[in-house]
């Protein structure tokens, strides 16, 4: 089993410069380079820097996102978001289930309240199916400070530890993903000819 498609997750605020989306703009362009496919939301800030990244490395991109009529603050696409693929749904829920199902893998930038949703169902799935979960990795180091609140105050258990790596460099992406098609092969497990809808959140 290989890891074929990556999930870029984070603001959708931030330009050029901003270290956020420098961040995900080079991790996109490393993760294009290793012949992986980049998947976004489709709008602005991480979203935006993964497509870039991803067209910089000579790669394929996705976007998934929505056309908000009610939730005036949502960020709605971004034409200069423009990937070889696109998504449409109905609402941010939906949405968010398209990018987690698209991806073999998730990185999880900085961001506000939307990425901790997208970070939160990530997580929640790992340990859902762990063993079978997809590989969700953090990206810098102010995650180490998070998930050690997360250990301290709340009640989480051992393997939901086990299925974060935190990196703080595209080189370090490539290996956790790298890293993880390792154990694949070493306990090879298909879902291709899966039907239940949930086989989608299985890698």
């Amino acid at each position: 089993m290989e890891i074929t498609s990556v999930s870029f997750f984070g603001c959708s605020c931030g330009k050029e410069g901003d270290p956020h989306y420098d961040g995900a703009f080079a991790a996109a362009e490393a993760v294009a380079q290793s012949g992986r496919r980049v998947v976004n939301g489709g709008g602005p800030g991480v979203m935006l820097a993964a497509t870039m990244g991803a067209n910089e490395g000579g790669g394929k991109t996705t976007a998934v996102y929505y056309r908000p009529e009610l939730a005036k603050l949502a960020e709605g696409p971004l034409a200069a978001n423009h990937a070889d693929k696109s998504f449409e749904e109905s609402n941010y829920i939906l949405r968010t289930k398209k990018l987690l199902e698209l991806g073999d893998a998730y990185i999880v930038f900085n961001g506000g309240t939307g990425t901790i949703s997208e970070f939160g169902m990530a997580w929640g799935l790992a340990r859902l199916y762990f063993g079978h979960h997809k590989p969700l990795i953090l990206y810098g180091d102010f995650w180490e400070h998070l998930i050690k609140d997360f250990r301290e105050h709340m009640l989480i258990r051992p393997e939901e530890i086990d299925v974060i790596s935190i990196v703080s460099s595209p080189s370090e992406v490539l290996t956790a993903l790298d890293s993880y098609e390792t154990v694949l092969k070493k306990n090879r497990h298909d879902h291709k000819g899966c039907t239940n809808p949930e086989c989608d959140l299985l890698l």
